[in-house]
C-alpha cells in the first residue's frame, strides 16, 4: 500500500459563513487548509487560528475568483505554502445586490453573477484539474467539490441571475466529473438549502416565518457546519465510487410534498 501523505485543500470564500463551515470540517478531517479571499482581514485571522487549533496547518492566499489572470498563480501560492493540492472548493460567490422582478434585472448584475459565480470557478477548476492529471497517481485521493445551492433546481423570480449561475454550477459538476473520471477524480456539488450565514441574513425574518409554518421536513435553520461536514465526507474519499452527484443538504427542502 502506498503511504498516505498530507491532504491540502483549498476554498474559496472560506474567510466566514459556509466558507468557514467548510474549512473547519475538513481540519478536522486530517486536512491542511488555504483560505482564498479577496483580503487577508480580522475574520481570515480567526479562521485560521481555529483551524490550526485543530491540529493542522492553514494559510491564506488573496484570491478574486472573478480574476482569471492570477488563477495559476493563486494555485502555485497554495502549493509552495502546504504542499500539493488535493481538494479544491468552489464556494466563493455573490447574491443580487437586491432582490426584484426578473423582469427588471440589469445586464450588470447578470454578468456579475456569473463572472463570479459560474465563470471564475469554471476556470479555477480547470487549471486544478490540469494540475491534478500531470502528477503520477500516488494513491491520494483528490477532489473538486461545488457549492450551488437549492436554487440550482428551485425558481426564485426575485433573484433571477443567482439562480441561473447556480444552476449551470450543477452541468460544470456534471462536465468535468465525466472528464476526470478516467483520473479517479471525484467532482461533486453541494445544493445549500437555507443556512445560517451573512448573505442569507437580508432574509432572516421571512425565512424563520417559512420554516416555521413547514417549508423545509426539518424545521430549522441549516449552519455552516451541515455543509461543512457534507464537503468533508466527500473529500476524503468516503464515496470513491461516485462523482458527478449533487448532494442535498437543506433539511428536504427539495423534496417535492402534496
Amino acid at each position: 500500500m502506498k503511504k498516505n501523505r498530507k491532504r491540502c485543500a483549498l476554498v474559496t470564500g472560506g474567510k466566514r459563513g459556509i466558507g468557514r463551515g467548510i474549512a473547519y470540517a475538513l481540519a478536522q478531517s486530517g486536512f491542511d487548509v488555504v483560505i482564498g479571499d479577496l483580503e487577508d482581514d480580522a475574520e481570515v485571522q480567526e479562521t485560521i487560528q481555529h483551524i490550526r487549533q485543530l491540529g493542522t496547518q492553514a494559510a491564506f492566499v488573496r484570491c478574486d475568483v472573478a480574476d482569471l489572470s492570477r488563477h495559476a498563480e493563486v494555485i502555485d501560492m497554495v502549493e509552495s505554502t502546504l504542499g500539493p493540492l488535493t481538494c479544491l472548493v468552489n464556494n466563493a460567490g455573490i447574491s443580487v445586490k437586491k432582490r426584484g422582478d426578473l423582469l427588471n434585472a440589469s445586464p450588470e448584475s447578470f454578468d456579475d453573477l456569473i463572472r463570479v459565480n459560474l465563470r471564475g470557478p469554471f476556470f479555477l477548476t480547470q487549471i486544478v484539474a490540469k494540475q491534478f492529471l500531470s502528477r503520477a497517481d500516488d494513491g491520494q485521493y483528490r477532489s473538486i467539490i461545488n457549492i450551488s445551492s437549492a436554487n440550482a433546481y428551485a425558481a426564485s423570480p426575485n433573484r433571477a441571475e443567482y439562480c441561473l449561475s447556480k444552476s449551470a454550477i450543477s452541468m460544470a459538476t456534471k462536465l468535468f466529473a465525466a472528464r476526470l473520471g478516467e483520473a479517479q477524480i471525484g467532482v461533486f456539488e453541494i445544493r445549500p438549502g437555507v443556512i445560517r450565514t451573512q448573505m442569507t441574513a437580508v432574509a432572516s425574518a421571512d425565512y424563520d416565518k417559512r420554516i416555521a409554518e413547514g417549508l423545509t421536513p426539518m424545521p430549522r435553520w441549516g449552519e455552516p457546519h451541515d455543509v461543512g461536514n457534507a464537503a468533508a465526507a466527500l473529500a476524503s474519499g468516503a464515496f470513491r465510487f461516485s462523482t458527478g452527484d449533487a448532494i442535498h443538504v437543506d433539511g428536504g427542502l427539495h423534496i417535492s410534498r402534496l
